[in-house]
Formats: structure tokens, C-alpha cells, sequence
């Protein structure tokens, strides 16, 4: 019996080890489960939490409409240019990752190894925290955190380096990382580094350019070519001895890079003079409107402005108005240059020196645009009064009255020139005010205002005789907006400059939706276009530079005793160009003529590499021969003839005689060409 109840003894006590070995294994397996819940958790946590306001200023950039870079500005004054790890050569990615973080796309933010051997080195020589640690954490080093060599600044590099890869791909962390790496001498960015050290792109980095800079990272003081160039290039051998036992290249291909001579760029002091410096301020206010920030933040945020400026076209600009304004080192100018069919500004030039004077007279609203004013007044009389090119009125000294015959205004014409009676295309050709007051008057001048304001001119003007005259002032920007609804039949394209904002990751913070409005039929802006075409002429008041034109252009001169205009057009471009002085001073008779050939210059050089095309005929136009001494239609008894555009419906029915015809006059519609067109092509292709 005591045999029997040992026996259940020892089973008791077995029975209980067992039952406690399955509680401890229940216990451990719950505490694994918990754990790693509670690791799930974290990192959805750490997964939805934004990470902190970058400490790193960096440089915002400003590209123009074809992605070239403009300026890389602020940052804290840093050289710094921001370009995709695609457009980067693969050599300095591979470069890096073998010298920086081989392990990197294994890794989830942190190597366990690494800390550990950091950590034994530390103990061995009782310092403070060693060790650079991953891409991932010097990113999160240099974005988030200080310098300060310690176990708390360490916890979180390492904490925000796992928040980093659990909400950014290896591909972004890595081309961040390159983007805002320091290579010494205040640059920072491999693209920025590559032009400093070698004159060329990131993407066109040889091998053993891309171990150089690759090394120097680790210390510029000592591993910059400028500083120590043995150093540098000891440095690059190492990197390439990496990349052999990293399986990037092979032995034979580290040897054959070690050996190549490289072409270091000397180090010059930078450049002072930029590129469209008054463009680039008023992006800068448009910018800081659009996105609610200040200027500081504007500065430091790493934004990346798209824009709609041409650079070649803004440095033929910049080179034209130096070249004609060099003999008047006091003569002011502004020029807005604008592509009708979409409304982006191209060309900006505010002054002819920004280091000298800041203020941008494109959109100064304090000068008169004179004659070039009056092509808003001769659309509105086709529209309202159904006025046409063969209106006429007596050029002759002539007193207006207005205010229900209580006020009078008494105009005069240019060096005192009166011609008669003319028809609208002579008027404009020109620049006859006489014409111009009796046509704002019938057609009404509050009905100019009305299309001046529809065509996106928002200055102060009042209904007055002398507002056909253009004595209210208009800034540049709004004349070539709205010349630009002639060159694009009718439709007024908003004027834009900024086309997309992207934050330092690429996130689009504003993109552009210009709006476009239909002002009038297109008909009638052809007919202007016609009849402006004469303004360059032989005759007109921009014949001075016809020679220079080889393609189909309209315009209108204007001139005060204070600003000379010339506001014109192409199918792909309207330009305002303004030349005056800055206080009340009168120009004289020679600089009232700088306009034009500056706008001339501008348009042909801008367009050398676009064939000239004719402005498109819309429906509801027809051409006929008419007699110009009569305004009636042309017959074989009439001394002279020219073809005419009208609009349909309004052109004469009655002939310059009664003489028997033989030819009836040709009506031109849209598709169909006449003699005259051929004649206009012969003349712009001979000069």
C-alpha cells in the first residue's frame, strides 16, 4: 500500500510540473503575443504620425517653363539643387551605398550590428555615442535633430528613422539623403556638388568622379579636392575598394577608375548678376499669397516653383534693351512678353539694372500707354457702332464737346500733321487722334472702359474724350494681356506664371488651372490685326523697323512727352515694351523711337527657330477689293485698289463708279486666299 500511494505521489508531483510548464509556456506565449501586438501598434503609430518640421533649411528652386533651373536661393545662403535619384548616375548611388550604408536596402532604419560594435567602441573608450549609423538615421539626424553626441539624441534618430521607413520608400529616403548631403564649401546636394567640383550634371558622372565625391561627405575639411587633393584622392580609392567588395563593379574597373585624371573645376567666388531677378521677385509674392506662408518660410522650405518663363526668351530681353539703352544710361524701360494661346509670361524685365533699383515697372500703373491705347477704342466701335477700316473722318484741327456741351476738349496730332479725310486703317497707321476722339465718342467711352476692363485692365479711367488718347496710365503686363486677346481671336487667356508648387518630396502644394474667357468674336480681332499689320507699313509709325520683322506682326506705337510704347503681336507672342524715365523728365524725340526697335529685336530673336505663320482666318470675315479714296468697292475705274477685311454684313455694296466691271472684285473667306496675302507674304519674306 505505501508502494501504491508513492507511486500516486510522485505522479502528483509530475502531474503538477507539467501543469506548471504548460501555465509558464501559456504565460510566455501570451507575453510574445502581447509583445507583438503591442509592436503592431507601435508601428501603426509611428506609421500615422507626421514626422517633425524639418531643422534643415533647404534651398527652394525656380524652373523655367522647358524644367531649367533658374535660381537655387535661400536655405541660409546654402548651394543647394534638388534632383531625382533617376536623373542621378548610378555610379555615385552605388558609390555612396557602398561607403555610407551597404546593408541600406535590407535594414528597416537601423542596424542592430552596427549599433552594437558603436556601443562596444564607446565602452572601450569611455566616450560618447560613435557612429554616423544608416542613411536612414543621418538623414533623420540632419532634418530632425542637433549634432550632440548623445544616447538621448541617438534614441530618436533611431526612432524617427523608423518612422521614415515605415511612410517614405528606400528610393525616396535615398534620393533625399543625396539631395541634402554637405560637400563642403556651403554646398549641399549631389547636383549642386557635381557642378561645383566637375562643370557638369549628376546624371553624367564618370566612376571615378562619383568615388571623389562619394568620400567626401566623411570630411570635407579633409577629403575635398580644393583642400587636400592626395587626401581626396586616397579617399576615392577607398570608396572604390568598397564598391568591389560591395559587387557593384569588378577589380579591373576600381584600378581603371583610380588611375583616370579627373578635371577639377577651379574654385570661383559666385556669381553676382542673375537671371530675371524682377520675374523672380514677383514669384516670390505670388508664391507666399498662394500658399499662405512668409517670406522666412518661403526661403527654407525647399520648394520647387515651376514657372512658365522662356530663359532664352528672357535673355535675348535682357541682352536687347542693354544693346539699344546703353547710349541713355538714364532711360528707364520694362518689357512683358506673353503667349497669347495660354497666357503664360515668357519674358519679364522690370528695369535695365536691378542692382541699381528693385522696383518692377511691368507692373508700375503710373504711365500713360498713348496711341497704343486706341486699339481697345477701334474694337469697340466694330462691335458697337459697326464701325469698319473704312470709316472715315476729317483729320483737322478740332474741338470736341462733352458734358452735354458744357466741357470742351481740343487734341492736336503729332508735330501738328493733319491728313484729311481718312479711313480707320490710315488712322491707326498713323496715329491720327483726330480720328481717334470721334470714334471714342460715337462708339461711347463708357463702352471702351467696358472692353478695356473685359480685356483685363483693371486702372482707374473715366469716360472722357481724351481717354481714346490713353492718358490713364495701364502697366505693361496688362497691355500684353490684352494684346494678346487680338493675337488669340477674342479668347483672353489669364495671365499666369507660376504653373505647380512641390514641397521638398515632391508633394504638389499648388498647380495652376488658368481660366479662359471668349472677350469678343474672333472676326472682329482679325479685323484689327489687319489694320494694325499697317502700323508697320511704309508710313506707319513703326516702319522704322520693318526691315527687322519677317514675319506677320501687329501692333500700335504710343507716345507721350514722358513714354514711348510699342505694343505688339504674333500668333505665339504679345509683348508690351515701356521706355521712359523714372520722374517727371520728357524724353526727347530720339528716345521716344527706342520701343519699337527693342520690340522688334525681341520678337525675332525670340521666334528665330519658329516659321512665321499667318494669323488664321475666322468665320464670319470677308475680304474685298475696295478703293481707298472712296471706301467703296473697287472697280477697273478706280486709279488704285486694296483688299480689306470686314465684318461679314458690313462690308460697302456700292462701287467707286458706274463703270462696266470685268472683274468682279474677289470676296475672300476663310480657307480661300487673294492677291493681297500674297503680296504681304512676298513683302515679309523680302525683308
Amino acid at each position: 500500500m505505501s508502494g501504491q500511494r508513492i507511486t500516486d505521489a510522485d505522479e502528483f508531483h509530475h502531474s503538477r510540473k507539467k501543469g506548471r510548464f504548460r501555465t509558464f509556456l501559456s504565460f510566455t506565449f501570451t507575453c510574445l503575443i502581447l509583445g507583438a501586438a503591442c509592436g503592431i501598434v507601435g508601428l501603426l503609430f509611428m506609421r500615422s504620425q507626421a514626422l517633425p518640421v524639418s531643422k534643415m533649411a533647404a534651398a527652394s528652386e525656380l524652373y523655367d517653363v522647358h524644367g531649367k533651373l533658374i535660381e537655387a536661393y535661400g536655405g541660409g545662403g546654402k548651394n543647394s539643387q534638388t534632383v531625382p535619384l533617376q536623373e542621378m548616375a548610378p555610379s555615385i548611388v552605388e558609390a555612396t551605398l557602398a561607403i555610407e550604408d551597404r546593408s541600406f536596402y535590407d535594414h528597416y532604419g537601423f542596424d542592430p550590428k552596427g549599433i552594437a560594435r558603436a556601443a562596444i567602441v564607446n565602452l572601450q573608450h569611455m566616450s560618447k555615442v560613435q557612429g554616423a549609423g544608416t542613411i536612414t538615421q543621418q538623414l533623420a539626424r540632419n532634418m530632425y535633430l542637433t549634432h550632440e553626441r548623445t544616447w538621448s539624441r541617438k534614441l530618436k534618430e533611431t526612432y524617427y528613422a523608423v518612422q521614415m521607413e515605415l511612410q517614405m520608400s528606400k528610393d525616396q529616403i535615398l534620393e533625399q539623403y543625396l539631395n541634402q548631403i554637405y560637400y563642403g564649401h556651403s554646398t549641399y546636394g549631389i547636383q549642386s556638388a557635381s557642378q561645383l567640383f566637375f562643370g557638369k550634371s549628376a546624371h553624367d558622372l564618370t566612376l571615378a568622379e562619383s568615388a571623389l565625391l562619394a568620400g567626401i561627405p566623411k570630411g570635407p575639411r579633409y577629403y575635398s579636392p580644393y583642400y587636400d587633393l592626395e587626401n581626396a584622392l586616397g579617399r576615392q580609392k577607398t570608396v572604390l575598394q568598397t564598391m568591389v567588395e560591395a559587387g557593384y563593379i569588378t577589380q579591373q574597373e576600381a584600378d581603371k577608375a583610380a588611375r583616370e585624371k579627373l578635371k577639377i573645376m577651379p574654385l570661383e567666388a559666385k556669381k553676382t548678376t542673375v537671371t530675371a531677378p524682377y520675374f523672380r521677385d514677383y514669384i516670390r509674392s505670388q508664391a507666399t499669397e498662394l500658399l499662405g506662408i512668409e517670406e522666412k518660410e518661403y526661403e527654407d522650405m525647399g520648394l520647387r516653383i515651376f514657372t512658365t518663363l522662356d530663359l532664352n526668351a528672357q535673355q535675348i530681353a535682357e541682352e536687347v534693351i542693354r544693346k539699344q539703352l546703353e547710349p541713355y544710361p538714364e532711360l528707364q524701360t520694362a518689357l512683358v512678353s506673353i503667349d497669347p494661346r495660354n497666357g503664360y509670361v515668357k519674358a519679364m524685365v522690370g528695369g535695365r539694372s536691378y542692382a541699381d533699383n528693385q522696383y518692377n515697372r511691368a507692373f508700375a500703373s503710373t504711365r500713360q500707354p498713348g496711341s497704343s491705347f486706341k486699339p481697345i477704342v477701334y474694337l469697340t466701335a466694330l462691335k458697337e457702332k459697326q464701325f469698319t477700316p473704312v470709316s472715315r473722318f476729317k483729320s483737322e484741327p478740332t474741338t470736341f464737346t462733352y458734358d452735354q456741351g458744357r466741357k470742351s476738349y481740343t487734341p492736336s496730332n503729332y508735330d501738328g500733321k493733319y491728313f484729311d479725310w481718312i479711313d480707320m486703317r490710315t488712322a491707326i497707321a498713323k496715329s491720327d487722334n483726330i480720328f481717334a476722339v470721334h470714334t471714342a465718342l460715337e462708339a461711347g467711352p463708357d463702352r471702351v472702359i467696358d472692353m478695356a476692363r473685359r480685356m483685363g485692365i483693371t486702372s482707374p479711367m473715366e469716360p472722357l474724350p481724351s481717354l481714346a488718347l490713353g492718358v490713364f496710365p495701364v502697366s505693361p503686363y496688362e497691355m500684353a494681356s490684352a494684346f494678346g486677346i487680338f493675337a488669340n481671336q477674342g479668347v483672353r487667356a489669364a495671365p499666369t506664371a507660376i504653373l505647380r508648387i512641390e514641397d521638398r518630396r515632391g508633394r504638389v502644394l499648388y498647380e495652376a488651372s488658368p481660366s479662359e474667357e471668349t472677350i469678343i468674336e474672333p472676326a472682329y480681332t482679325y479685323v484689327m490685326t489687319q489694320l494694325m499689320e499697317s502700323v508697320f507699313d511704309q508710313g506707319g509709325t513703326g516702319s522704322r523697323v520693318s526691315s527687322v520683322l519677317k514675319r506677320p506682326v501687329a501692333g500700335k506705337t504710343g507716345t507721350t512727352n514722358t513714354d514711348a510704347w510699342m505694343v505688339g503681336y504674333t500668333p505665339e507672342l504679345s509683348t508690351a515694351v515701356w521706355v521712359g524715365y523714372d520722374k517727371d523728365r520728357n524724353i526727347g524725340n530720339v528716345e521716344s523711337h527706342l520701343a519699337a526697335p527693342i520690340f522688334a529685336e525681341f520678337t525675332e530673336r525670340t521666334l528665330e527657330s519658329v516659321p512665321p505663320k499667318m494669323f488664321p482666318i475666322p468665320e464670319g470675315v470677308v475680304n474685298v477689293y475696295i478703293d481707298p479714296a472712296t471706301g467703296k468697292l473697287a472697280n477697273d475705274s478706280c486709279p488704285k485698289s486694296r483688299m480689306e477685311a470686314f465684318i461679314q454684313g458690313t462690308e460697302p455694296k456700292e462701287y467707286c463708279s458706274q463703270e462696266p466691271v470685268k472683274d468682279e472684285p474677289v470676296k475672300q473667306v476663310p480657307g480661300k486666299t487673294g492677291g493681297s496675302w500674297w503680296n504681304d507674304l512676298k513683302r515679309w519674306w523680302a525683308s
